[in-house]
């Protein structure tokens, strides 16, 4: 029967696949073992990536309609390459929505209908010719990924349709081909019922965006695999059972020959059998398996051998097989018999200037980096990934929530609140075939995975019978894995869709009252520490619960990389740009950008916190010695270096290293061996004990630091040092205006009219250009916005700009002169702030800056003073906490000691500009010019907080983006006693934790000195 493609397809619930090839497992194959050993390309694939012909309209009236007709000349039309978005090769616009439609406050519409006058549509035509291997041969064509719907055509007769933009749409062109050239036509459709299920809080792109190839198969062919690794309950036997299923039925007298082999690819168990139906199984056991787990991802592999009736080899399948078991014991999660902690991150496929349309080389550095900072977990949010994802985790040792292609959170969720009035799926049989097809073909794509240990049915989809039904499919077909849903938290009434209680951004103290309520299931957070801009305080909270309670399994930080794109400005230089600035309305705007990845790939310093707190290998050094808990479920600590380093005011004076052995889930203590004397002398020092790679792996070189802890005390007495070749009298000179004090190569000015320090000149080079004020006002994060800062503390923001000088003193001494202002604030007129500046012989300058508080005003974001200097001096040497950016609620990864970097590049590189850049423990730091010259800061009793920036707060306050901050010409050095933390259990009203924010009725005081370079 011919069927006669139709437009009405796109809205009708009943028709997602047509002429679609079941959904089947992602094996390979090839013809030879040879081949499949050295893991050739496959000769029965033929790739069609690369240019395609290519017309963009705005909506289905605008396309050109028979352009799948062999006649239709498309020669002329541009190029698109495939894979690839269409919306960032030139046509349309990229639109960036989190929870709402795209076409919210454009189209009034309910679920399934979709915008009639704008629909995109990209007609796309490719010219072949059949591979020779191919010809006469079963042809069938497969799209990894096309979003959201499309019809298929070749040499103008229709071939199938399908929606779900993240599985395998395959069909067979057979019936189609012809010798020669033939003309593969495909039309793509922006919106579709498809489009209902896809409300992911990601950018709205369209096109075919995954691979593309033709492939063909043997005259005995494997269609589908399911491989089941399983073991008993004492895991020293493992059953491999194996089901296949051919296409079409087997000759008589063909067979099969299944060979296991080890990591070595040496034999370990040969099955053979015959084959005569097309469903075939086979179970063997093997005594004492190496077993799979992230922390040692050993596979297996399955060569399945396929003999046709004359005895030639016409098939061999290469499947990687992992022993693991992964079940729920007495309310906890465990895989190998131990309880499971998920150290995990959430991960959208995104490149900054590819969209969603990523390489592999994009995936080897995203597992690379997930290995070496020290993350075990990926949830796929929200949608199956590419294949290859799922095989590097299974080699590299990752495990996975696999999500399937699920989310209509616009449907239920009005701004906020909950609102299911008209909820898809929720308990409405017409979306069940829908919804249940994208289990179905996640499923069945991906079931061969040992990495993958749980199904998820979707995200923010709320509750219903559909996804109960999908969550009963899930558990049906596969005993080996259990299924998540975060949804039923908004409807208990579904409560056994999913196996564990799964919340997002739940409170650690919301977390603990569920823990203590003798709950019946275990806890994860699928969704915590939104890591929007400068984030993440207070992680430590959450990471603390996993030794408290048993049945808190840990989290999945959002998320893992900035979705920011490329673009470029008015005058044609690149930026990173997030929704709005492509002129996509409505739009989330700069809600895209939660990554502890920036979108480039360049780590943020966020991630110095995530890998100390996610480290499995925990260290508690004192002078003594250093207690060691090791956290690894099967891995002992002598598979690395253990390494002890003292410092002495952060230069290293003694390093060792040796063998030290504990056991997994255990815990011993070493002795230091400290040669004598060697903390004789006074200062501060510090021990860091660290465990390293003992050997390269393929994810980090021997030596790569996988866990640290540091101990910091003093041995005598803090002194500050004077300059004593600068030592000279000093000389007072009192003008109308001015206050003058001189030394012998130096001269510091502070000025009645301007109530503050105004020159601080060194061997005649003077190094302040904007004079020192107090500064109560950071430049807000997009936590602080979230949290409405503004709203809430905007007073501190004018308090920083509109002081007022009301009295000065002069204290005169032999060794010092002290100057000392005194300042009220439009805030309250009862606040008392002063700073005191005391001049030294040798040109030092002790600041002391003093705020005594009063009752009923606001949280103050920093207690600081601030100034600017010639931005030639733009090199520093900090020690400090580093060397990343650190704050109080997010400095537990940050190590004690030296370390150098440059004004500019101390700026973080946030999307949205804010604050940034921040040390804390700052005992001194060095701000010099190319010449060497400049100004050393030093603690004087407590450690400071500093920051270094080509901006002023104000000035990275008032800009949207990068581009928007003014050319460059002062480095501005802000010191601070303590700002607040920077908070991130949500960016949408979480405020700092409590410990971390400063209140504004207290009375504060901190002091630095400043010296000469």
């Amino acid at each position: 029967m011919t069927i006669i493609p139709n437009l009405n397809w796109l809205t009708d619930l009943n028709i997602f696949a047509v002429n679609r090839v079941p959904a089947h497992s992602d094996h390979v194959y090839y013809e030879s073992v040879a081949e499949a050993k050295n893991k050739a390309l496959m000769k029965l694939r033929y790739d069609l990536n690369g240019n395609w012909k290519f017309h963009y309209a705005d909506n289905p009236n605008l396309r050109p309609e028979v352009f799948y007709e062999v006649d239709f000349d498309c020669r002329s039309w541009e190029n698109i390459k495939v894979p690839g978005h269409i919306q960032l090769q030139g046509y349309g616009q990229p639109q960036y929505v989190n929870t709402m439609y795209p076409w919210d406050g454009h189209h009034e519409i309910r679920p399934p209908e979709i915008p009639v006058d704008h629909n995109p549509v990209g007609s796309y035509v490719k010219y072949f010719t059949v591979p020779d291997n191919m010809i006469q041969k079963p042809v069938f064509i497969s799209f990894q990924g096309v979003e959201s719907a499309f019809f298929v055509w070749l040499n103008g007769e229709f071939v199938g349709y399908s929606e779900d933009s993240f599985t395998p749409a395959e069909f067979e062109l057979t019936p189609f081909m012809k010798d020669g050239e033939n003309k593969l036509s495909v039309e793509v459709y922006q919106r579709s019922t498809g489009s209902w299920l896809e409300d992911q809080d990601f950018w709205r792109f369209s096109g075919i965006f995954r691979d593309v190839y033709l492939y063909t198969i043997p005259e005995i062919h494997v269609r589908d695999l399911h491989v089941k690794a399983e073991l008993n309950e004492t895991l020293t036997v493992g059953t491999l059972n194996v089901n296949l299923e051919l296409m079409g039925t087997a000759p008589s007298n063909s067979k099969l020959v299944a060979e296991l082999c080890d990591a070595n690819n040496e034999p370990v168990l040969t099955e053979n059998m015959n084959l005569s139906d097309s469903t075939h199984s086979f179970s063997v056991t093997l005594n004492e398996p190496k077993l799979w787990s992230a922390e040692n991802p050993y596979l297996y592999k399955l060569y399945i051998q396929v003999f046709n009736e004359s005895g030639e080899l016409v098939e061999v399948i290469p499947q990687s097989v992992g022993f693991r078991r992964f079940e729920l014991v007495d309310k906890v999660m465990k895989i190998n018999g131990e309880r499971i902690v998920f150290k995990g991150v959430n991960r959208h496929e995104f490149n900054h200037r590819t969209g969603r349309s990523i390489t592999k080389e994009d995936m080897l550095w995203d597992i690379k980096t997930l290995k070496q900072q020290n993350m075990n977990a990926v949830r796929t949010s929200h949608y199956p990934n590419q294949s290859l994802w799922y095989e590097l985790c299974d080699e590299y040792g990752i495990y996975v929530i696999d999500e399937m292609n699920l989310e209509t959170h616009g449907s239920w969720q009005k701004m906020g609140a909950v609102e299911p009035s008209w909820n898809v799926p929720g308990n409405k049989p017409e979306w069940h075939d829908i919804v249940m097809d994208r289990a179905v073909s996640m499923f069945e794509r991906d079931k061969n995975h040992p990495s993958i240990v749980i199904w998820s049915c979707g995200n923010e989809s709320y509750a219903g019978e559909v996804i109960l039904s999908v969550s009963k499919y899930f558990k049906q077909v596969d005993s080996s894995r259990l299924v998540h849903y975060e949804g039923v938290f908004h409807n208990r009434d579904y409560d056994e869709i999913s196996d564990m209680e799964s919340r997002m951004y739940a409170k650690p103290v919301d977390i603990e009252k569920y823990l203590n309520e003798q709950p019946e299931k275990p806890y994860i957070s699928c969704e915590y520490m939104h890591a929007m801009g400068n984030s993440l305080g207070g992680m430590n909270k959450y990471t603390d619960l996993e030794r408290k309670y048993p049945m808190y399994q840990g989290g999945f930080i959002w998320d893992y990389i900035d979705q920011s794109l490329i673009k470029k400005d008015r005058y044609g230089q690149e930026f990173l740009a997030y929704g709005g600035d492509f002129g996509d309305r409505p739009t989330d705007y700069g809600f895209c950008t939660n990554g502890i990845v920036y979108a480039n790939r360049e780590l943020s310093p966020k991630m110095q916190e995530v890998k100390f707190l996610y480290q499995n290998i925990k260290l508690f050094p004192d002078k003594d010695g250093v207690r060691i808990v090791n956290d690894h479920l099967f891995t002992n600590t002598s598979e690395y270096v253990f390494e002890y380093t003292l410092y002495r005011e952060g230069v290293e004076v003694y390093r060792t290293s040796t063998n030290v052995e504990i056991a997994p889930l255990s815990e011993g203590k070493v002795a230091f061996d400290w040669p004598s004397s060697v903390m004789d002398v006074s200062g501060e020092y510090s021990i860091v004990a660290s465990f390293r790679l003992k050997n390269k792996t393929i994810w980090a070189d021997a030596g790569y630091e996988i866990a640290f802890g540091q101990f910091i005390f003093n041995v005598g007495e803090k002194t500050i040092e004077i300059q004593k070749d600068k030592v000279s009298d000093l000389r007072v000179a009192y003008g109308d205006v001015n206050i003058g004090v001189h030394g012998r190569e130096f001269s510091v000015i502070f000025s009645k009219q301007a109530g503050t320090l105004i020159s601080l000149n060194y061997a005649g080079k003077e190094m302040i250009e904007m004079p020192p004020a107090p500064l109560f006002w950071r430049a807000t994060t997009d936590n602080d916005r979230g949290f409405s800062q503004t709203y809430h503390s905007g007073a501190w923001l004018t308090a920083s700009l509109a002081r007022k000088c009301v009295g000065i003193d002069v204290q005169e001494e032999t060794d010092f002169v002290r100057v000392r202002f005194a300042y009220k604030l439009p805030i309250h007129s009862e606040v008392d702030v002063a700073v005191e500046y005391t001049v030294l012989r040798d040109g030092s300058v002790k600041v002391k800056s003093v705020y005594r508080g009063v009752e009923g005003l606001p949280q103050m974001p920093i207690h600081a003073i601030s100034f600017k200097v010639s931005a030639d001096y733009d090199q520093l040497e900090w020690y400090a906490k580093g060397p990343a950016e650190n704050y109080s609620d997010r400095s537990e990864g940050a190590k004690l000691g030296i370390f150098s970097n440059t004004v500019k590049d101390n700026l973080s590189g946030y999307v949205m500009p804010q604050e940034s850049g921040n040390r804390t423990g700052v005992r001194w730091v060095r701000l010099t010019n190319n010449e060497g010259t400049g100004i050393k800061i030093s603690s004087v009793t407590e450690p400071v907080e500093c920051n270094f920036s080509p901006y002023t707060a104000f000035e990275l306050e008032n800009a949207g983006h990068i581009y928007e901050l003014p050319p460059v010409h002062y480095t501005v050095v802000t010191v601070a006693g303590k700002q607040m933390g920077v908070g991130g259990d949500d960016s949408w009203g979480a405020p700092v934790h409590d410990e971390h924010l400063l209140k504004a009725n207290e009375d504060k005081e901190f002091e630095f000195i400043i010296q000469p370079i």
